[in-house]
């Protein structure tokens, strides 16, 4: 049995959660969401709180079981406070503005960078150089923040690029002076 999935996912005030065959459900002030669970493992709600257990034995029953905790907690979580991530445009020129539905970056090259947002996915921009992307889904979100990062990764001569607001880029020296 997994550690992980043993601990027991408590719904926060304001959050309510419906489990049918395969699926749970949760509604709360962000909005509402479901998940389809793997084969392998139930979900029953005792008060306010969901257990997940596995419905088989073996070393894949217990990694899926794990699996299925975290993905039930990141659910409940979603619908109550969101999640974020925050991205820093670091060069001469480049920035980001919100147009819509799409994000516009000028990231240094000889156009400009038109990315759609996904449904489900809002953004915002702090100062022209710090995009802020807010959602339900945890998974969807660092898909997006990683296909944005993915556009111009951080390069490490001056660190210009496209970084998370927490990551640090190691850097090189460059070439020495000849003697």
């Amino acid at each position: 049995m997994s550690r992980i999935g043993r601990q027991p996912v408590t719904l926060p005030a304001g959050v309510t959660a419906t489990i049918s065959s395969g699926t749970v459900a949760a509604k709360g002030p962000k909005g509402e969401a479901s998940l389809d669970l793997p084969a392998g493992v139930e979900v029953t709600q005792e008060g306010e709180t969901l257990l997940v257990s596995p419905t088989s034995t073996g070393k894949q029953a217990g990694a899926v079981h794990g699996l299925s905790r975290s993905l039930v907690a990141n659910l409940v979580q979603g619908v109550h406070e969101g999640f974020r991530r925050e991205l820093q445009l670091v060069g001469v020129g480049y920035r980001a503005a919100v147009k819509g539905r799409n994000v516009d970056l000028a990231l240094g090259f000889s156009h400009p960078v038109l990315f759609p947002l996904p449904d489900g996915v809002d953004a915002e921009v702090e100062g022209n150089q710090k995009l802020i992307l807010s959602s339900t889904n945890k998974q969807l979100l660092g898909q997006v923040a990683a296909d944005i990062r993915a556009l111009r990764p951080p390069e490490p001569y001056k660190g210009k690029g496209v970084r998370y607001a927490d990551e640090h880029v190691r850097r090189k020296a460059g070439k020495s002076a000849k003697k």
